[in-house]
């Protein structure tokens, strides 16, 4: 882009929020929050409905004030400033766009309220970034919500906000165009180099697009870091029950030797990393994502290098087409999930068969027993 480079360099100033509290009434929506966006990231704020990530939108949008604590952009405290004077552009989930306009002139919108005479050659530049060149003579409702979608993108991006705010902008598409505009949304921030700051409760949109995801839960952060991290080593039950799915079964670290731990689950020697805090002698979560398991007929395979939980009788079989997943029932009566790759490389178990959970002790996690087991199950009920 002609214009990106230099405007880019002031663009990507750090978003920090210290000490931020939200209060409506006797509610509590945003406790005490602080946060550093690092600049030019991709950065989303992720949990379920009610767990304040809107409302720290809305506070940096200059929407809603808060109650207590600062907002700095790029080291200025922005914190009391109306919305208009803030350096912040906002996309919404329900594109707002002029049905009278012309995909042109709905682009060209922010520019003309800052007084700039020649739009042509911006509006036409923003509209190729979005891939929507062609359809600058369109009206809004004659574009599809995924088109609609990315002109709202760029009538934000127009006049070039150091901060870019998308609140579940996404939402209203289906599946597929979900999806594509994840990957559409992901490139135009990388060539434009502006901050993004993502609300959303999908964890998959969250962790396709963004650099660092922060994990909201009743008003605080319970765990934030790249979206890789945060799923094979979350700190909480609620982070590893959000983000994906987990087997919690409760065992108790019984020593360590090395680099790893042995936990006992009901009479068998498990093994997990010694990291993370957990790895004293008592009770614990020992975790383990079920597409990190592979079943065997029981007895049949080697057990020496890896963990192995024997005596499950499979009770559900579901084929999604790329894999399989399973319900192992244990003799202790917990059900645990295993999602297994429909490569036709391993055998496939019925109802009632017998078999052995195997997996690497490596991607084992740990957690204090002392919290909910099911915390962040819900999700989709919550939304």
């Amino acid at each position: 882009m002609a214009e990106g480079g230099a405007e880019s360099e002031t663009a990507g100033a750090d978003l920090v929020l210290q000490g931020v509290t939200k209060r409506f009434a006797s509610f509590l929506a945003v406790d005490d929050l602080d946060l550093e966006v690092p600049s030019g990231s991709f950065f989303a704020l992720l949990g379920p409905s009610g767990c304040g990530k809107t409302t720290t939108l809305r506070m940096v949008a200059g929407l809603e004030e808060p109650t207590s604590g600062t907002i700095l952009l790029g080291g200025e405290d922005i914190s009391h400033l109306k919305p208009y004077r803030r350096p912040v552009n906002t996309v919404f989930q329900s594109y707002a766009l002029f049905p009278h306009m012309t995909i042109f002139e709905n682009v060209a919108f922010g520019l003309r309220r800052t007084g700039v005479k020649d739009v042509k050659a911006q509006v036409g530049e923003m509209l190729e970034l979005v891939e929507l060149a062609e359809y600058a003579a369109r009206k809004p409702t004659q574009l599809s919500g995924g088109q609609q979608q990315r002109v709202a993108l760029a009538r934000a991006l127009i006049n070039r906000p150091k901060v870019l705010l998308l609140d579940e902008p996404l939402g209203a598409l289906d599946l597929k165009l979900r999806r594509q505009m994840q990957i559409e949304l992901k490139r135009i921030q990388t060539e434009v180099g502006i901050t993004f700051v993502h609300v959303t409760h999908d964890q998959e949109e969250a962790m396709t697009m963004a650099d660092t995801v922060a994990v909201m839960n009743g008003g605080l952060i319970e765990q934030m870091g790249a979206p890789m991290d945060l799923y094979e080593h979350p700190r909480t039950t609620f982070v590893a029950n959000f983000l994906g799915q987990s087997n919690l079964i409760r065992g108790t670290v019984t020593g360590r030797e090395g680099k790893e731990v042995d936990v006992d689950v009901e009479g068998t020697r498990l093994r997990a990393p010694a990291a993370g805090g957990q790895d004293s002698v008592g009770e614990v979560w020992l975790g383990i994502r079920p597409e990190k398991v592979f079943l065997a007929a029981a007895g049949t395979e080697d057990g020496a290098r890896s963990n192995v939980l024997g005596g499950g009788v499979i009770s559900d079989v579901s084929f999604i087409g790329v894999s399989t997943q399973y319900l192992a029932r244990m003799p202790w009566g917990q059900e645990l999930m295993v999602f297994e790759q429909n490569t036709g490389a391993r055998q496939n178990f019925r109802v009632g068969d017998t078999v052995d959970l195997h997996w690497t002790p490596d991607h084992t996690f740990l957690l204090d027993a002392s919290q909910d087991a099911r915390a962040g199950v819900e999700r989709e009920d919550a939304t």
